[in-house]
């Protein structure tokens, strides 16, 4: 159903106002209007009172003022439903609490799931900057104020104007999405904003060498359950030099690493740009970078914010493309692509149709996109740094680490035990490594050596090329001999044993680690 299907006063698309105690009685129908980006508006709601002097104001004494919307969200509703309501002069912090029934559905029928967030006074335009906070559906109330907001949330003045509550029905069963929303406003002077200590943009590391980061990574400040601080030490616990934040649709968490970053750990900011057609990490971007989320493939936004993504000095890489979660597969293309993430938590059939699909690209000629790993840990027992990316870069600084990334300088391992390293020589002894390309001369032969190290006893060692996997070995690694006509490049597989008893003929084994290709051509 699109925003014209609904009609403006259909009672399921009605929304009721209703006084909180101590508030003056009002009521009255908030009707539907369509509005812009696949989204409709709800009547506005006052908290006006007359102030001294004339105009519209609340008075430092004045007790809070509430108001409470209810309403029902018909199936079909689109994407965001925004609330508008009036601050008057003299608030100092802002309070909204929402709820919504789940009634029991079907088998197989998706049932009531209702994301919140809030746009200021500088309005809700796609891309605008009225964002000030989105927590999806992991909160039921949050605040703001200067000084201070929950997390998700980005603290600073409630200043006069028209805010809006945005509500996001991700999934309406039949009989529609009852909700209910109360907003309170709270007089009172505004307190002063802190100026955000965002992390440095370089950490010592040891010059150029191989780099271990894990860069898709949720705290309480979207739908995680772990701290700032309880991520750092699982990063430092996990063997890894560099982290990247990355809460949904919310820059909040960036100014919440003070004091955890050191010589050892490099944190990196950015954001999981969370739309209704797939997920994409707006990874590395400058601190305090939002990236908006509220378009689907066929509103051909995207290649807007992938450039705005990469002008605030970040990657594009679209998350978990093959996952089957309801909107995380991965619609809009690859190419605005810098990067994809191919394998995302533990290993899983999702992981592995990833792969097969990353490499069926890698055999075209012409630009390539490279792969990366992440952990996506959210709480316990998520494990940080499963799996994780390990970046050839010149320090363990953002520009030096997201253009090894870029580049392809990389590989893919469950964990800081497992290490690879995989080689191409040609007979006049040049030689190229992850990310490059040799250049040899018609029937020349060419070597390929892979060395693993921590691999356990029963694991085995691949190489694939563009015509499938030439050649496997033990956990220790293997060498092969090829020629530049034969492989236009290869990379390297390993992989655990199937699990006894696991039903399926030729299934292969879970992936322990993968690394990114090596090309070779002819005269190239």
């Amino acid at each position: 159903m699109t925003p014209s299907d609904v009609p403006a006063e259909s009672p399921a698309a009605d929304a009721a106002e209703s006084p909180a105690a101590g508030s003056a009685p009002t009521s009255r129908r908030a009707l539907f209007t369509v509005g812009a980006a696949a989204a409709l508006t709800l009547g506005t709601v006052s908290f006006a009172r007359a102030a001294p002097g004339g105009g519209a104001g609340a008075a430092p004494g004045d007790g809070p003022l509430s108001r409470t919307v209810s309403g029902t969200l018909p199936p079909g509703a689109p994407d965001f439903v925004h609330l508008p309501f009036e601050v008057p002069r003299g608030i100092g912090e802002l309070r909204v609490s929402y709820r919504y029934e789940r009634p029991p559905v079907p088998p197989g029928t998706p049932g009531n799931a209702l994301d919140i967030g809030v746009f200021d006074e500088r309005g809700t335009a796609l891309g605008g900057r009225g964002f000030r906070g989105w927590s999806g559906g992991a909160r039921t109330e949050f605040f703001l104020r200067g000084d201070a907001a929950t997390p998700g949330y980005l603290p600073g003045p409630v200043r006069p104007g028209t805010w809006h509550v945005a509500l996001a029905p991700y999934t309406v069963a039949p009989g529609g999405l009852p909700y209910s929303v109360t907003i309170t406003l709270v007089p009172g002077p505004t307190a002063p904003t802190p100026r955000p200590v965002y992390p440095p943009q370089r950490a010592a590391g040891r010059g150029r060498a191989w780099y271990r980061g894990d860069c898709h990574l949720h705290s309480v400040h979207s739908d995680g359950r772990r701290t700032p601080a309880e991520i750092a030490a699982l990063a430092r616990a996990a063997g890894l030099d560099f982290i990247t934040t990355t809460e949904h649709n919310t820059p909040s968490s960036h100014r919440h690493w003070d004091g955890l970053w050191g010589d050892d750990l490099l944190v990196l900011t950015g954001e999981e740009v969370t739309t209704r057609n797939g997920h994409v990490l707006a990874l590395g971007t400058a601190p305090g970078t939002h990236v908006d989320w509220r378009y689907r493939a066929r509103d051909n936004r995207f290649g807007h914010f992938a450039r705005e993504i990469r002008r605030a000095g970040g990657l594009v890489v679209p998350a978990h493309p093959h996952a089957t979660c309801l909107g995380c597969a991965w619609q809009f293309g690859f190419a605005e692509a810098d990067a994809v993430e191919v394998w995302n938590g533990p290993w899983t059939p999702d992981d592995e149709v990833s792969l097969q699909a990353w490499d069926r690209t890698l055999g075209r000629g012409g630009r390539w996109v490279p792969a990366m790993g992440n952990s996506d840990a959210h709480r316990d027992p998520d494990r940080v740094g499963l799996p994780q990316t390990v970046v050839l870069a010149d320090g363990l600084s953002r520009g030096a680490v997201l253009e090894g990334i870029r580049a392809g300088r990389s590989y893919v391992a469950e964990s800081a035990d497992l290490s690879v390293d995989l080689r191409v020589t040609g007979a006049r002894g040049r030689s190229a490594g992850l990310g490059e390309r040799l250049s040899v001369a018609a029937g020349e032969a060419v070597t390929v050596r892979l060395a693993v190290t921590g691999a356990g006893a029963d694991w085995t060692t691949h190489l694939v090329t563009d015509q499938g996997t030439v050649c496997g070995g033990g956990p220790g690694g293997l060498s092969w001999t090829t020629s530049g006509s034969y492989a236009g490049y290869v990379r390297a597989e390993v992989r655990r044993p199937v699990p006894v008893g696991v039903p399926g003929v030729g299934l292969p084994g879970a992936v322990a680690a993968f690394t990114n290709p090596v090309f070779v051509g002819v005269g190239r």
